[in-house]
């Protein structure tokens, strides 16, 4: 199954955005409360929504639901944001890829826990990525990973905890042969792609990967 998870932040559109929506054959709509407007803006029915709902007014909800949606319903006061519980739905049904448009800008605490979001357990054998406008972002964790893109696109990597070790890039133009990234100096930020391909190899760690097309 093929997400296309629609959060209530911005939902900039791009050449990244176009390229998902281009490539992703049948998606399953789902929507994380008034990311359901996103979807609708994007030409995308809201298959099913998520969230304690104070983001869309009770009667369009009931439309949305006469139209064939599916509501889940939450109560305001929760331990879990709506992008999470939309997450945790996504995974239980079987979720191979989530892309989620709409999980940047506004609030920056609430941008930051949605990035800190692709770190649940429940999505490790899911390929997640963030999209907006003209960038990706991607958690990368042990393991080798295989980029694609463009030669002279922008790739930032930024490690999520104290220190991520045994990264070995290539590729791209400032390799990195077996080093480590720890939190705090900003070493990884504004490398570039060298290829159509490149590969980021971690040994221990997590690593937040920001892909931008062309020069960021």
């Amino acid at each position: 199954m093929h997400v296309l998870l629609f959060a209530n932040g911005l939902a900039n559109r791009g050449t990244m955005v176009e390229r998902v929506l281009t490539v992703t054959q049948s998606p399953t709509i789902v929507c994380a409360d008034g990311g359901a407007y996103h979807a609708l803006d994007f030409g995308f029915f809201p298959q099913t929504i998520i969230g304690d709902l104070d983001s869309i007014p009770p009667q369009k909800v009931a439309d949305l639901e006469q139209q064939g949606a599916t509501i889940l319903r939450y109560p305001s006061e929760k331990d879990e944001t709506d992008l999470e519980l939309a997450l945790y739905w996504c995974a239980k049904q079987g979720a191979k890829t989530i892309h989620i448009l709409g999980g940047l800008g506004g609030r920056f605490d609430q941008t930051l826990a949605n990035i800190y979001l692709l770190s649940l357990s429940e999505l490790d054998d899911i390929h997640v990525e963030v999209i907006e406008a003209e960038q990706s972002i991607r958690l990368l964790k042990a393991g080798e990973h295989h980029i694609d893109g463009h030669a002279g696109d922008t790739i930032s990597l930024l490690p999520l905890g104290d220190t991520v070790e045994g990264i070995t890039t290539t590729s791209l133009k400032y390799p990195l042969s077996n080093e480590s990234l720890v939190i705090g100096p900003a070493r990884g930020v504004s490398n570039v792609m060298l290829d159509n391909t490149a590969t980021i190899r971690i040994d221990k760690g997590l690593l937040i990967m920001v892909h931008t097309i062309g020069r960021a």
